[in-house]
């Protein structure tokens, strides 16, 4: 990662702030441009002992000289630090990315009171493991090299993606965003299906984590379509054939359609409620 980047502010030190800054700093980035402001005092403390961030009194202190500011709020708090911070806010204003769930452009916007260049983002948990999957939408103020420059901080956290309107981040929620929740319910129903048939507990969880393992690296790594290479594993007549055959009668990828669908839709029912916060 380029050493030139410019001071990132975190407001915010929760899981998505020091997933962020882990990957910043194992990528060469010097972490006394990272400073951070949490009024959870013991959080600020070991995000300065793990990384050797700076750590401000305050989340006005923390923007000072900031060319980068990551707002990692809970959504609940959002309208009360922005309005907070838009005092403090220089002219012109730096870079913001939101990875505040659910809270939208016009409501960040709103509450700042001005326009922004702003980046709104849609992480997951795997970006604690800076392998996540992360959707990103630019406002409309935001400038091509600000649009770089997000994409360099998040892909912090793992893949990032540009989406062409805001709205599809509702979708990215329900897919990315869920998305993990999804693997891990499939991951449970398989270790439990073993154990019933008759392996160990530990044998079962091994197995199911490695085979999910070594599948999404088989995905991403080969050139064939997940369809594609479901075919190569399911030979005619053998066993795979008869077990997809018993998630097809029983609608499987009809129920996941179901389920990508209200969350989609419950995604966009909860940036509404934040929204009239404004």
């Amino acid at each position: 990662m380029s050493q030139t980047l410019p001071r990132i502010a975190f407001i915010g030190g929760g899981n998505m702030a020091r997933a962020l800054i882990a990957g910043l700093v194992a990528d060469g980035h010097d972490p006394a441009r990272l400073i951070v402001a949490d009024p959870d005092v013991d959080k600020c403390a070991q995000l300065a002992a793990a990384y050797a961030v700076g750590i401000a009194a305050d989340n006005a202190a923390a923007i000072a000289d900031a060319g980068v500011v990551v707002l990692c709020v809970k959504p609940q708090r959002a309208a009360a630090v922005c309005r907070g911070l838009a005092m403090a806010l220089p002219t012109p204003p730096p870079l913001l990315i939101s990875v505040m769930a659910g809270v939208t452009e016009a409501a960040i916007t709103g509450w700042f009171g001005r326009p922004l260049p702003l980046v709104r983002a849609m992480p997951n948990t795997p970006a604690m493991v800076q392998s996540g999957a992360i959707g990103l939408h630019a406002g409309a103020t935001t400038t091509p090299v600000q649009r770089n420059l997000a994409e360099e901080v998040l892909r912090a956290g793992g893949l990032t993606r540009w989406v062409t309107t805001e709205a599809e981040l509702d979708i990215v929620t329900a897919l990315s965003g869920s998305g993990p929740a999804y693997f891990f319910y499939l991951m449970e129903a398989l270790e439990q299906a073993a154990v019933e048939q008759g392996l160990e507990v530990a044998t079962a969880r091994l197995l199911t984590i490695q085979t999910a393992l070594g599948a999404a690296r088989m995905a991403v790594e080969c050139d064939d379509t997940p369809a594609q290479l479901r075919a190569w594993v399911t030979s005619p007549g053998g066993t795979t054939e008869r077990a997809i055959a018993i998630l097809d009668e029983a609608g499987v990828a009809t129920l996941l359609g179901r389920a990508v669908a209200a969350a989609r839709q419950r995604a966009h029912e909860l940036s509404t409620l934040i929204a009239e916060e404004r």
